[in-house]
């Protein structure tokens, strides 16, 4: 008998390893970079609260070159 695997769950899955892969990208980069455009805590407060959206906004807004 196999197991069955919830349709739903099939969905998350993918998103949950795009969101955490972003959010770690964002931590690498935030941690090594000495400027941001606007505060780090600022940047930090956006992309752990806005979801998703968050790291991709501060990935091309936020960062200083």
């Amino acid at each position: 008998m196999e197991p069955v695997v919830p349709e739903w769950l099939i969905l998350v899955i993918p998103i949950a390893i795009v969101e955490l892969v972003l959010v770690v990208a964002w931590l690498l980069d935030l941690a090594r970079r000495e400027r941001t455009k606007g505060p780090k805590w600022m940047w930090a407060l956006i992309v752990l609260f806005v979801g998703v959206i968050g790291p991709v906004v501060y990935l091309v807004f936020g960062r200083e070159e």
